[in-house]
Parts: C-alpha cells; sequence; structure tokens
C-alpha cells in the first residue's frame, strides 16, 4: 500500500467489524489526499471497470454474489451504452473487410 498501514483489529478466525473497515478506508482516504467514498462504492467501481473491459456479465454476476443476471445488468446498466458502441464498431470492422 506504498507506505501506508492497515490497521485492522479483529479477533483471529472473526469477520471484520463494518466499523472498523470504514474508519480505517476513511483514514487512508485522507492519508492519500483523495474524496471521501464509501467502501461499498469499491464494489460499484469494480464491477464497472470488468463491464467496460469486456467481462460477461455473468461472471460479473458471480463475481458480485447477485442472485440474478437482471440484477447485475439492471445496476450496471449505465455502463452499456459504451459497450453498444464497441459492439457497433466492431461488427463495422467485420462487414467492412
Amino acid at each position: 500500500m506504498g507506505g501506508f498501514r492497515v490497521c485492522v483489529q479483529s479477533p483471529p478466525g472473526t469477520a471484520l467489524e463494518q466499523r472498523n473497515v470504514t474508519r480505517e478506508f476513511q483514514a487512508l482516504l485522507v492519508a492519500a489526499h483523495l474524496s471521501t467514498v464509501r467502501f461499498h462504492d469499491l464494489r460499484h467501481t469494480a464491477a464497472t471497470l470488468l463491464l467496460a473491459q469486456g467481462v460477461d456479465a455473468r461472471t460479473i454476476m458471480e463475481t458480485l454474489g447477485h442472485s440474478q443476471i437482471s440484477l447485475t445488468m439492471n445496476t450496471y446498466s449505465h455502463v452499456l451504452p459504451s459497450l453498444q458502441e464497441d459492439a457497433a464498431d466492431k461488427m463495422n470492422a467485420i462487414l467492412s473487410r
């Protein structure tokens, strides 16, 4: 972590306490001079980046633990316009040969 020390305390073999994770995450953001975001926002960022890189929706659904692909696609539909444009460009490239 480039000089940042994470110190989330939790007894061995137990789940991390949400408030401790949140407190440490916020401290890291402050130390790195970054904007405040929720820890959960990292999940949305990861899903959006995966979709933008062309990872299939089923894989993202399973990674996020969604029970239905419709939940994944409805939640991250804001990425779809750029994916549709990319798909159209690829189809154009194939048909232009």
